[in-house]
């Protein structure tokens, strides 16, 4: 990818500068508010799957300042281009070359404290395929099966870590089947646009062989009726403030 292919861009109200392609795959406000709810101890290890330019673990890495240091943290991802970049934009973070649904070097099973994805929106042949091949193969125009890919995740999480999503939240029964079989106390934390619309987006979090019930929290609604972002939402967005999923 040529240098007129790459935007440089501020996140974070400025406190980090990543690279992402100019067309094709960017990141979205979804990246940074499934980083903003992350909290890992010194010692362990984190890992994005579907990692694309980065843009999880980076915003995760500038929230934590110099205790990111204390941290292992890595990522894979199937396309090239947009490794190339994540390794660009931060270089303590190691990101690997793999699919996930193949047996991929650095991805086994049951090694990860923390798992964490964004994974594909939507389901190969249910929308348009996009003409820029980053962005086709991050929405899903590839990709057979929600479920595998959870699936998968989970399998590299160790006995009692977490994994941690951010997904459509039309997709959430799907997103419950595959985890409950072998996860438990789930949170279901729901995106709103605005006040008194669905939520489109959820974040989950779930705890490989937890036995804690289910619980559904009241949410984030992101935007104003004017459409600017509510204090909480600008605060994350632009502060760096940490999201509590938990309370």
């Amino acid at each position: 990818m040529s240098s007129d292919e790459v935007t440089k861009d501020e996140f974070l109200g400025g406190l980090i500068s990543l690279k992402q392609p100019k067309q094709g795959y960017r990141i979205t406000s979804d990246t940074v508010f499934l980083a903003a709810t992350l909290k890992a101890n010194a010692g362990e290890n984190i890992f994005d799957v579907g990692s694309g330019t980065g843009g999880i673990l980076s915003c995760f890495a500038a929230r934590l300042g110099e205790d990111a240091a204390a941290l292992d943290m890595s990522g894979v991802d199937v396309q090239p281009d947009l490794l190339l970049l994540a390794r660009l934009n931060n270089q303590s973070i190691n990101y690997v070359y793999g699919d996930i649904m193949q047996e991929v070097e650095g991805c086994e099973p049951n090694s990860f404290h923390h798992v964490v994805s964004n994974p594909p929106y939507y389901e190969k042949g249910k929308v348009t395929k996009s003409p820029f091949t980053t962005k086709a193969v991050a929405h899903g125009n590839d990709m057979d099966d929600l479920t595998l890919w959870i699936e998968r995740c989970l399998r590299m999480v160790r006995p009692k870590g977490y994994l941690s999503l951010v997904h459509r939240a039309d997709r959430l029964d799907d997103i419950l089947a595959a985890l409950k079989p072998k996860a438990g106390s789930i949170i279901i934390y729901p995106l709103y646009s605005k006040a008194g619309e669905d939520a489109s987006r959820v974040i989950i979090r779930a705890q490989k062989g937890g036995k804690g019930l289910l619980s559904l929290k009241s949410g984030l609604i992101v935007h104003k009726s004017d459409g600017k972002y509510t204090d909480v939402a600008d605060n994350i967005l632009r502060h760096a403030h940490f999201l509590d999923i938990e309370k």
